[in-house]
């Protein structure tokens, strides 16, 4: 049996290594890794320091970093985005972070997401709740979308990216004129830890690769939260898109989204 308790204790401490670096590293060098995409010396030198420090805590588990790929175990693996928003922390936007979570089959069962700027920790562990240092988290209780921020990921890049745009414009369209704001935060790992924290209302992730969602997806249903596909099911790691909601909200958003999506 996996001891999830143990677990977090190792996550919280690679979380808070990651984080020392960050912090540390004031200069750094910026290269293109593809189309408008960019990768810093601050996320290669957090990827390998974090998965050396799993790979001698945890030698029997997996893991996916964003940028040097999956190792290991492919049924319970880590999933870690060393700097997630590195276009924001390239250019001094504090809204960045680091995302730690295990992947036990389809799912997410233990989490932590580190904001090295805003100087605080989101953890969970399933069956357990989710946490923002000792506090525990509550999602949304909102029902009127009227009433809500709503946070949409990032703009597709690369191929494919004029058609995978037509939706979110569509999106945009659909929501713009309903909901109370509409956020763009550029960071997967604040956009989830904040609709477990209750500060937004829901948030609209179309695509859903496991280093950007896998921790935050366990934090908003700890918080009490839904997270779903594009069509209204049930958020696994193979999904398409990570959908985010506080539960008053999920028919109102799936059903905008399924609009946009035409």
């Amino acid at each position: 049996m996996t001891d999830h308790a143990a677990l977090l204790s190792v996550a919280r401490e690679a979380v808070a290594k990651a984080t020392g670096i960050i912090r540390s590293m004031t200069s750094f060098s910026v290269a293109a890794k593809g189309d408008r995409d960019m990768v810093t010396d601050v996320d290669l030198a957090v990827e390998d320091a974090v998965r050396e420090f799993l790979a001698r805590e945890t030698p029997g588990i997996g893991i996916l970093g964003e940028e040097r790929g999956h190792e290991g175990d492919k049924d319970l693996w880590w999933a870690l985005d060393p700097v997630d928003g590195t276009a924001n922390f390239a250019r001094g936007i504090p809204l960045c972070g680091v995302s730690l979570g295990l992947v036990d089959g389809l799912k997410s069962t233990v989490a932590a997401i580190s904001l090295p700027f805003l100087d605080v920790t989101y953890t969970a562990v399933e069956g357990q709740g989710a946490y923002a240092g000792e506090e525990r988290l509550e999602a949304s209780k909102a029902t009127e979308l009227s009433d809500a921020i709503v946070s949409v990921g990032d703009f597709a890049v690369g191929e494919d990216a004029e058609a995978k745009n037509r939706v979110r414009m569509a999106l945009l369209g659909e929501l713009g004129g309903r909901v109370q704001r509409i956020r763009f935060l550029g960071s997967a790992a604040i956009d989830l830890a904040w609709v477990a924290d209750g500060k937004l209302d829901a948030s609209v992730i179309l695509s859903n690769q496991p280093w950007d969602t896998m921790a935050g997806v366990l934090l908003v249903r700890e918080a009490g939260g839904l997270v779903v596909d594009t069509d209204g099911g049930d958020h696994t790691v193979r999904s398409a898109a990570t959908i985010a909601v506080g539960a008053g909200l999920r028919d109102e958003i799936v059903a905008a989204m399924a609009r946009a999506a035409g």
